[in-house]
């Protein structure tokens, strides 16, 4: 199983860490060894500081398939849920400003939070879903897919040049504006189309 992530797909994002915003998908992964499931805790590691929690709306893959036309691939998203890409931001900084892979930053263990899933229908995609985290109950994110620069389809499109998508695989699709540090104690809610679909303590 894949984790595929893409970076700055909302502008305001973007932006708000003083990024270009980019004229086509930014690619990284994470090692399966990021992932948390089942509403198990974030612990905070020790080696890489100021994590930060983004929130983003999670594809799972239901066939595989390469060289995806834009226009079939709808046809690959099985369900659809939320996940945090917890990045350590002053790790990530230090490494792009050497120019080296962000990967320490994004894909330590634990890293990639992975909420409940709904089928594309039970949501009303391909109309306007809405995303929203809150951390200790106060609202940090929230956007919709109508302020992605890249669709889901177009995201599938450009990631199956490159790599065969699978069974499985996990797209994590980019987070909005409103990024933060965690600390220990912090409880995480994720809301997709106002529906409750992950939650997380920080310990």
């Amino acid at each position: 199983m894949k984790i595929i992530c893409i970076g700055r797909n909302y502008a305001e994002h973007a932006r708000e860490l003083n990024n270009e915003v980019p004229a086509e998908p930014i690619v990284f992964m994470k090692p399966e060894s990021a992932l948390i499931r089942d509403g198990k805790p974030f612990f905070l590691p020790d080696h890489p500081r100021d994590v930060h929690h983004e929130l983003e709306i999670v594809l799972r893959v239901g066939r595989n398939g390469k060289h995806i036309a834009e226009r079939f691939a709808s046809t690959y998203i099985d369900r659809i849920g939320l996940g945090i890409d917890f990045t350590a931001r002053t790790l990530q900084s230090e490494l792009k400003s050497r120019g080296l892979p962000w990967e320490l930053a994004k894909g330590f263990d634990g890293s990639a939070i992975l909420g409940d899933w709904l089928t594309p229908e039970e949501l009303g995609w391909p109309r306007l879903l809405s995303l929203r985290l809150e951390v200790n109950g106060e609202i940090r994110q929230s956007g919709d897919t109508g302020q992605l620069l890249f669709s889901f389809e177009r995201i599938i499109s450009f990631v199956s040049r490159y790599f065969t998508l699978k069974t499985g695989d996990l797209i994590y699709t980019g987070t909005p504006a409103g990024v933060g540090p965690v600390q220990r104690g912090d409880r995480l809610q994720g809301y997709l189309n106002e529906r409750l679909m992950l939650q997380c303590k920080v310990c």
